[in-house]
């Protein structure tokens, strides 16, 4: 059984930063990529960043990119989100997500595990 947990999240004004953790369980799991996704509201769950352990090659949204960094220790199964010069936009729910399958490109945005979700809200 996979476990993602999702922690960091809260309350923070226009301009601040946030740092999210996420930390995956499982004894048979190995997760090869782990990425954030999030999800507004009223909107569309989207991609935001995602790494890839074999290489620690990332890529980002371009809504995103250079604002927040995406990092982690693959064979500890943590990942970060660095968030800094957060606006009312990225006001969401953010998931952590892990994908099981080797040899997939840094960019896909599809993952096999979820984790429940963290709040940020951004306020102006």
């Amino acid at each position: 059984q996979v476990q993602l947990v999702e922690s960091g999240g809260g309350l923070v004004q226009a301009g601040g930063s946030l740092r999210l953790s996420c930390a995956a369980s499982g004894r048979t799991f190995r997760a090869y990529r782990m990425g954030w996704f999030r999800q507004g509201p009223g909107k569309e769950r989207e991609f935001v960043a995602a790494i890839r352990w074999s290489d620690n090659s990332t890529y980002y949204a371009h809504s995103v990119k250079g604002r927040f960094t995406i990092s982690g220790d693959g064979a500890k199964k943590l990942v970060y989100l660095q968030m800094n010069s957060l606006n009312p936009d990225d006001t969401a729910v953010y998931y952590c997500a892990a994908d099981q399958r080797p040899g997939v490109v840094v960019s896909t945005q599809s993952f096999t595990s979820w984790g429940q979700g963290t709040q940020v809200t951004v306020s102006s």
